[in-house]
């Protein structure tokens, strides 16, 4: 096996495909066969519609990679040792408020994470996409360019050309960046004692009801998506951390 080889071998390691509430067991099925195609292993589903999914007859020669993809609750666990969250998306429905990058454009800088990092690609259900809060923990969207009159495609075939265009430049090779970017889960301790802060202080108002209504969710998603425009490193989320803490302490003294 070449050097280059083992490079993309070690590149393709990091990537996590995300598949948000999934319905179809079929489509999960022909994401797995996609993903064996073209080299990449590891499947992450959350929430699932139907349990049985592992045994789909559609993940034709990739019923391994079915058996050993991980399930998880919530979006926030799946992604937690993630440095770069990309969600995926039609725009057919709403108006993104992060930036939305072409495929060719976002498989290049997705490679180059890569290249020393973990890294999710998220996929929404088939009936409605990414919600909100799914877009909220993304850094970035990616948009496959089809189009303008029939943009939404079948899921299966999404991520095939995804992972084909990620897969396709066998010759490219990326310097590491110079820092390690902080990891989704840290992120997310920061967007929590942030909005701990911020309810703390009065700056924005405490929710008291037990289920989180759209007007209580619009802040924290506010909040997710500003820190995560920060491109923290993980020796400054470190330190973030711990000033947002002795903050906190401060306030409730």
């Amino acid at each position: 096996m070449t050097k280059e080889s083992l490079f993309r071998e070690s590149e393709f390691e990091r990537l996590r495909v995300g598949l948000m509430n999934p319905r179809n067991p079929l489509n999960i099925g022909a994401v797995a066969r996609a993903m064996s195609n073209f080299g990449f292993r590891h499947l992450r589903v959350v929430s699932p519609y139907e349990l049985a999914f592992r045994e789909a007859r559609s993940a034709v020669g990739a019923a391994a990679l079915l058996e050993q993809a991980e399930e998880f609750k919530s979006l926030e666990e799946a992604v937690a040792d993630c440095s770069l969250v990309v969600g995926t998306t039609a725009l057919s429905r709403r108006d993104p408020q992060h930036t939305v990058r072409d495929l060719r454009q976002g498989a290049w800088l997705i490679r180059k994470r890569l290249s020393m990092g973990c890294v999710a690609l998220l996929f929404g259900s088939e009936k409605r996409g990414l919600s909100n809060e799914d877009l909220s923990h993304c850094h970035w969207l990616l948009r496959i360019p089809t189009r303008e009159e029939h943009r939404s495609m079948n899921l299966g075939q999404a991520v095939a050309v995804c992972l084909y265009e990620l897969a396709r430049d066998q010759k490219s090779t990326f310097a590491p960046e110079k820092q390690a970017l902080a990891a989704a889960g840290d992120l997310e301790r920061l967007t929590s004692l942030l909005l701990d802060a911020l309810q703390t202080s009065g700056y924005i108002k405490n929710s008291q009801g037990k289920a989180k209504s759209r007007s209580a969710a619009a802040p924290e998603e506010k909040v997710r998506r500003f820190i995560r425009r920060m491109n923290i490193s993980a020796a400054d989320a470190e330190l973030l951390l711990g000033m947002l803490r002795q903050v906190l302490w401060k306030l409730r003294s």
